[in-house]
């Protein structure tokens, strides 16, 4: 019989997850816990959806407790519940599917629900919100079908659906209702900064409207407003803010107003029974960000673990985000009002845009745009109340760096209680904890084992900083790493290093040699190790397909119906009229549901079954597009100069050749190129991994675009006159990219972190250069088409294709 006491967690979200995570830590085996989830999925990052949605993340790339962190912590958990009965006499829980759970304490953690306009029409198919996992897969699925979206709200969680939008290939309408975004978060100028940089990227504003009626028949075809406009939509998203999920609370009659009410231990009005995260209100006030949801789960963890506790006693508000790939912050009481004075940097050349706000020589609120560098030590300062009187007024907006400051003098300052990771509510007292009590010396790890930088990554430099000033003399920069994951403590430079020095071969080699924690690894290094192999040794090494993603392994994208997607490769995004006869007659033959035209100029054939994949790519006769791999995509050309008036280049014939000589090069992450006949840039060259430009006289090759959710333009990485200067510097920039990246990264993330300036001077080196072609060469001398592969192999066809009914 246990004498532990039964714990039962409604809610399997952040917040809620959360207080069991500190519980764990606290008071390991003291509970008997068991939570409900009405989602199908392990606790995920909810902050980070905007990056599913946009493709830049799978839903595995956004879980924070995957399933068997529950096994491993004795965790019941029912995915799939709503708790729908509590019997507070008896004492259980009741779900949907008949599953009834006692407690002795019970947490509720149901969150909220987005709220809905009541507007005629808001039953029609195509009006959804934007919430959950299941959102982000209707709305990806819709963009395959329908070309344009409105989004109702010019909050971030509107501004968030609607860059995925584009990224889906959709047009969209943002509708606000007020005259300036994100009021909430920004005042008027850096709102307007922010519509200017999102009206670069695609997205179109309708200000100062009022929705009225969602038309249509059964499907929406528009939204009208108040003074009579319409706006065209195939799809409507409603973000207009949310509501907490009380309903279950009340029926068992708990105070509720009109979130659950709480007292500063997260109590409610019953005994045992406490409420954390969105659905709480505390005195007065239902906090919808993050930060203040982990500050008061760790007050309920410390009192349900019987540890002595400050209470909780509310949280100043602050964000800071990437909305968009522009970088935002606010703070406190950031809008102007009487008895304030303000100090304002305002750098329209660099686009940066700071203020604070003081009242009685103490600052009281903080917008940042742009550059959000000083936003921890500025919120510092406010909850502080730290007095200004006596501090040079132009050194407040000025980082450590622009006032010599010594490394880690800014983190000194910080209090304990100063939230560095704002995702993840990680404080500095507990990174400088967990550094000297667990013998830390690298983000990786402090990442592993506080949660600090899991989520967004933002506050990496300030772990870093926390680090040196934690470890002092005995740090050393040159020396301290970021380990490829929890499965090992070496560095992905170490790691490669080996295999080349000590002729490793294959996974689990390096893994048995390397003294891997893990004997099987996991998702994360498993097919990092695969490429960097396969990089060091390519003539030798025998790709291990258990160790790649499905999708890799199975040269398709796999859909949420369990159904694949073929992308045949189209050279430079042109086919002739028996190529497309060829893919119509094979797309009726396998009664293909769905075809779609990407937004890389290729045919995606949408709905395959499984057995029919290798006969289908027989019957296609072209080449996988790899549009599923970590590999080259495609390459994007507008007309050039055969058709185009305003060519300067041949950019069709420049993008074929391209891609017919690097079309199955793996690399560490997806690399999408583009070649423009002239400098208006048609085919968005300068936000693509590797873009070519037309100039006269010659090309311009630029480095490091993305066009996702961390929109970037690329660097100029150089000029050069002649087409074969093209691949020559291409095949080079490429080559350096695939020995010097980390697995996953981006082109847009590793020219950032390692400077333009160093990858240009590798490339134009002739001997440099030179080395990076022969690598090249001898990497490409060996792929193969993996469709034909499959095709040729009946053991690949068995092991892969075949349906087995049981």
């Amino acid at each position: 019989m246990s004498n532990k006491q039964k714990l039962v967690l409604v809610g399997n979200g952040m917040a809620g997850v959360n207080v069991i995570e500190h519980l764990l830590k606290l008071a390991p085996g003291s509970y008997e816990i068991t939570i409900f989830g009405s989602e199908p999925h392990p606790n995920y990052n909810r902050i980070l959806l905007s990056y599913v949605l946009a493709g830049d993340s799978s839903v595995q790339d956004i879980v924070i407790h995957p399933w068997d962190w529950y096994r491993e912590n004795g965790i019941t958990l029912y995915t799939g519940h709503t708790v729908t009965g509590i019997d507070t006499q008896a004492r259980t829980v009741t779900s949907d599917q008949g599953v009834t759970v006692a407690y002795d304490k019970l947490i509720l953690a149901t969150g909220s629900n987005p709220f809905m306009l009541p507007l005629p029409g808001a039953d029609k198919e195509g009006v959804m919100a934007y919430r959950t996992i299941r959102d982000c897969e209707m709305m990806i699925d819709a963009a395959r079908k329908y070309k344009k979206a409105v989004v109702i709200g010019g909050g971030l969680l509107g501004l968030e659906a609607a860059r995925g939008f584009l990224n889906l290939g959709m047009k969209v309408d943002v509708v606000h209702i007020g005259d300036t975004l994100m009021e909430r978060q920004l005042d008027r100028t850096a709102s307007k900064l922010l519509q200017e940089a999102l009206e670069a990227q695609g997205m179109n504003f309708l200000l100062e409207k009022q929705s009225a009626e969602i038309i249509g028949d059964s499907r929406v075809t528009g939204l009208k407003f108040k003074d009579g406009s319409v706006a065209e939509a195939d799809l409507v998203v409603m973000a207009v803010g949310i509501r907490p999920n009380v309903e279950l609370a009340k029926s068992i009659g708990l105070e509720v107003n009109p979130g659950i009410v709480v007292n500063d231990y997260m109590q409610t009005s019953m005994p045992d029974v406490y409420a954390v995260g969105e659905c709480a209100m505390h005195r007065g006030v239902v906090y919808g960000l993050v930060a203040p949801l982990y500050e008061q789960g760790a007050v309920l963890a410390k009192h349900l673990a019987a540890v002595e506790t400050a209470p909780y006693e509310g949280s100043i508000v602050y964000t800071k985000l990437k909305v968009s790939g522009v970088d935002v912050f606010s703070g406190g009481q950031f809008l102007e009002s009487a008895g304030c004075k303000t100090i304002r940097v305002h750098d329209e050349y660099s686009g940066v845009y700071k203020k604070v706000v003081i009242r009685d020589n103490k600052m009281i609120g903080a917008v940042l745009f742009g550059d959000t560098s000083d936003g921890t030590r500025l919120m510092q300062m406010i909850r502080d109340g730290s007095d200004i009187s006596g501090m040079e007024k132009a050194s407040i907006l000025r980082d450590s760096a622009d006032s010599g400051g010594s490394a880690g003098s800014g983190v000194a300052s910080m209090s304990d209680d100063t939230i560095v990771c704002g995702c993840n509510g990680v404080s500095k007292g507990a990174i400088c904890s967990a550094i000297r009590e667990q013998g830390l010396t690298s983000v990786e790890e402090v990442k592993n084992c506080t949660g600090a930088s899991r989520s967004c990554g933002g506050c990496k430099p300030l772990v870093g900083e926390l680090l040196a000033y934690t470890l002092g003399d005995s740090y050393d920069s040159a020396t301290v790493k970021e380990t490829m994951c929890g499965c090992t403590e070496h560095s992905r430079e170490e790691i490669v290093a080996a295999i080349r020095e000590k002729g490793l071969g294959y996974v689990r080699e390096v893994m048995n040699v390397l003294g891997w924690k893990r004997e099987e690894g996991c998702s994360k290094c498993r097919p990092a190790l695969n490429y960097y192999l396969g990089m060091v040794h390519p003539i030798v090494y025998k790709d291990d397909r258990t160790s790649r993603f499905v999708n890799e392994r199975m040269h398709a994208n796999i859909q949420k119906d369990g159904t694949y997607s073929v992308v045949p490769r189209m050279y430079g995004g042109v086919t002739s009229p028996a190529e497309l006869k060829r893919i119509a007659e094979v797309a009726e033959k396998f009664n293909v549901p769905t075809v779609k035209l990407t937004g890389g100029q290729r045919i995606d054939l949408l709905g395959v079954k499984k057995e029919d994949l290798t006969r289908m790519w027989e019957e296609l006769d072209m080449p996988s597009g790899y549009a599923y791999g970590k590999a080259l995509r495609t390459v994007k050309t507008c007309v050039g100069a055969d058709y185009c008036r305003f060519g300067t280049a041949d950019s069709m014939g420049m993008g074929i050749r391209l891609e017919k000589r690097f079309e199955r090069l793996n690399t560490p992450a997806k690399v999408k190129m583009a070649v423009s006949g002239c400098p208006r840039n048609c085919a968005e060259s300068v936000i693509k991994d590797l873009g070519v430009v037309a100039i006269d006289g010659g090309w311009e090759l630029y480095a490091g675009g993305n066009g996702g959710v961390k929109v970037r333009a690329g660097d100029l990485l150089t000029t050069v006159k002649t087409e074969d200067e093209v691949v020559e510097y291409t095949e080079a920039y490429l080559q350096y990219y695939r020995e010097n990246a980390n697995y996953g990264e981006r082109t847009s993330e590793w020219v950032k972190r390692v400077g333009i300036e160093s990858i240009r001077q590798i490339v134009e080196n002739a001997e440099e250069r030179q080395a990076l072609c022969e690598r090249m060469d001898i990497t490409l001398s060996v792929t193969k088409d993996p469709w034909k592969e499959a095709i040729e192999s009946e053991k690949i066809q068995k092991d892969l294709y075949e349906v087995v009914e049981l």
